[in-house]
């Protein structure tokens, strides 16, 4: 047998592990991730996913590119429109405090292939987005000792001039990879705690930056001898705020991770407000500081922070921010690391992906086949590929994810719950059965009440005035009105990026088109706002529903407009690649596929009845997995 090749004894032994790991669905003991994670975890967490690379590269290259000094302005505007998205996934991750993130909000409220769909592009967000952040850390650590690494790598093993490959291999970046996927197969609280080490002292670097910033601020950078506050005037501060709209994704991590949240319902909500707020300030502040410690076109977009000092006198100072960037690109990897292999396990826990990857070990209680498995692909990429030209599937991805989770919330808001004493569609039996499966034993409402009206039948105080719309079937209203605000949210923003230039129409005919699919927006707004919603009292609800998600919709629409066409035909194939594994593998292994007939059970499913908006869920949850009854808490 040829030197390096496993040999079958090996491969045997191999097996038998991952034979001993427990599949979820074979177990009555252990059937989920181990709830540890505390609020602290989870803002730490979202903290590493949101200020990390983006901080110390995004911030030189928008103000010295796009904004200027007003760059702080992108970043408030930035930060404004995430928290729009950030209330959607607040709300689903304290109602659902299972793991999948986007692909389990869009499963409970829109279905099986949708949220395949949304589970896919979501993997290959953090796929990419774990390699760039690799190459990234690897580059800087690289820049730090004079790029002698690269030149090492070029003269001993070679350099490549290929499309699509990166210049060298980069064999730094598939090491940190590697190394931190090996930490994260440890269990979330050995990750969790080496993020706490590398989120705290990533935080005392920002407020070291701040503070000595300050200190050697000069007002005269913002002065109209170097170009004024907003040299790029508006269009300026928007374009950057589309850019830095990037800078705060990392929030998903939170609800990727709320199955092992200790308390999800309070811990979820508060973990996204807080990190939200901290990365916000850390980006607001450290713009500012950058922009008054040195003239805003004299900065240098790979390394703004380090050289505003090195420029300042103060190249110690330029080590310490330097340093504070590795462990901010090293919480980032961990959050993606961690997130990602629990997006690939809620898949296949449903059944739509491989079995392989819902094993969780017995000790750990983690993942760990998807950790390594995935790990090593997100290595693979780093090592060969060049990621620049694949980075905007980052922005595409998670823009559709966002839109997806926001259209789910309007969805749910105007869904019936049918009592769980009385059968549903899929319930029709007295028997009780053990699924492992977050589509068995979610726990999105609980007993339905007895007010009137439920949700999705017209509001009785404006029945006098609208009582035309009772005529029809409850539910199809809203899902007209939903279809129409879609239809007029698509049609609004391609007018408004694309503009009339772009469209070819008179002068008149823009106008016109733009007042008529405004009016439709409001319209379908105003008529879903005069149907009655579902209400909770004991967990965190977004105010002004329909109106902030259909915002965050628009928003997204707008933004994903503005990528290029290429990015939008590799889109394209990635989503075909998934059509091909859900259809061959997903739709024939799925759990909803694989149900048993009526009668033989009582378990209750995600249930969408022909021409309404009714769904009926109800908890089933093996003995170990008993719901606490303690407020507040879900186990």
């Amino acid at each position: 047998m040829a030197r390096g090749l496993p040999s079958i004894a090996s491969l045997a032994r191999l097996c038998q592990k991952l034979n001993r790991l427990k599949p979820l669905e074979d177990s009555t003991m252990d059937t989920s991730l181990r709830r540890c994670l505390s609020t602290l975890d989870l803002t730490l967490l979202g903290v590493g996913g949101m200020v990390g690379s983006g901080l110390y590269v995004l911030t030189g290259t928008v103000a010295k590119d796009m904004a200027g000094p007003a760059v702080l302005l992108s970043f408030g505007v930035a930060a404004v429109a995430s928290l729009l998205a950030a209330l959607c996934y607040a709300e689903f991750g304290a109602r659902v405090p299972r793991t999948g993130s986007a692909y389990l909000f869009t499963y409970v409220s829109m279905g099986e292939l949708w949220a395949f769909l949304i589970g896919w592009n979501v993997l290959l967000e953090y796929i990419i987005g774990g390699a760039a952040v690799a190459r990234a850390w690897s580059g800087y650590l690289d820049a730090m000792f004079s790029h002698r690494i690269r030149n090492f790598t070029e003269t001993h093993v070679g350099s490549w001039e290929m499309s699509l490959l990166a210049q060298y291999p980069d064999f730094l970046a598939a090491g940190i990879i590697l190394l931190a996927s090996a930490f994260v197969s440890c269990g979330a609280r050995v990750s969790s705690w080496l993020n706490h080490t590398f989120s705290t002292i990533s935080l005392l670097v920002i407020l070291f930056i701040i503070i000595l910033g300050f200190i050697l601020a000069q007002p005269h950078n913002w002065s109209a001898e170097e170009g004024g506050f907003a040299p790029f005037g508006f269009s300026g501060v928007m374009a950057g705020t589309a850019s830095c709209f990037y800078a705060f994704v990392g929030f998903d991590v939170i609800a990727a991770s709320s199955e092992e949240a200790q308390n999800p319902r309070r811990s979820v909500p508060v973990a996204i407000a807080i990190s939200l707020a901290l990365a916000a300030s850390a980006y607001i502040l450290v713009s500012t500081v950058l922009t008054l410690m040195v003239p805003w076109h004299s900065l240098d977009p790979d390394s703004a922070l380090a050289d505003a000092f090195y420029r300042r006198g103060y190249r110690w100072a330029g080590f310490i921010v330097a340093a504070g960037s590795i462990c901010a690109m090293n919480t980032v990897l961990l959050s993606l690391l961690f997130s990602l292999p629990r997006i690939v396990y809620a898949m296949a826990v449903d059944g739509l992906f491989f079995q392989v990857f819902a094993r969780v070990h017995p000790r750990t209680q983690v993942p760990v086949v998807g950790t390594l498995v995935f790990g090593l692909l997100t290595a693979f990429l780093a090592l060969l590929l060049d990621l620049e030209s694949l980075v905007q599937f980052l922005s595409i991805g998670t823009l559709l994810a966002y839109t997806f989770v926001a259209t789910s919330i309007i969805v749910l808001r105007y869904q019936k719950s049918s009592p769980p004493s009385s059968p549903g569609p899929a319930s029709p039996g007295p028997l009780t059965k053990q699924h492992s499966s977050f589509s068995d034993h979610l726990q999105l409402v609980g007993a339905a009440q007895a007010s009137i009206p439920e949700p999705g039948e017209l509001q009785p105080a404006l029945r006098p005035y609208l009582g035309f719309l009772d005529g029809y079937s409850p539910g199809a209203v809203v899902t007209w009105a939903i279809g129409v605000m879609l239809a007029s949210v698509i049609t609004l923003g391609c007018v408004l990026v694309f503009g009339n230039s772009a469209l070819h129409l008179p002068h008149w005919g823009y106008i016109l088109l733009l007042l008529a699919t405004s009016f439709a927006f409001l319209l379908s707004l105003l008529v879903l706002g005069a149907h009655q919603q579902q209400y909770q009292e004991d967990l965190f609800q977004i105010p002004m529903v329909p109106l902030i998600p259909a915002l965050s919709i628009l928003l997204n629409i707008c933004l994903m407009l503005k990528l290029s066409y290429l990015t939008w035909v590799r889109f394209s194939i990635w989503l075909l690649l998934g059509l091909a594994v859900y259809f061959g593998y997903g739709i024939w292994h799925s759990k909803e596929n694989r149900r048993e007939p009526p009668g033989t059970n009582a378990t209750s499913y995600v249930v969408f009845p022909r021409g309404s908006l009714e769904e009926t869920v109800q908890a089933v949850q093996p003995p170990s997995q008993a719901p606490s009854h303690e407020p507040g808490r879900m186990e």
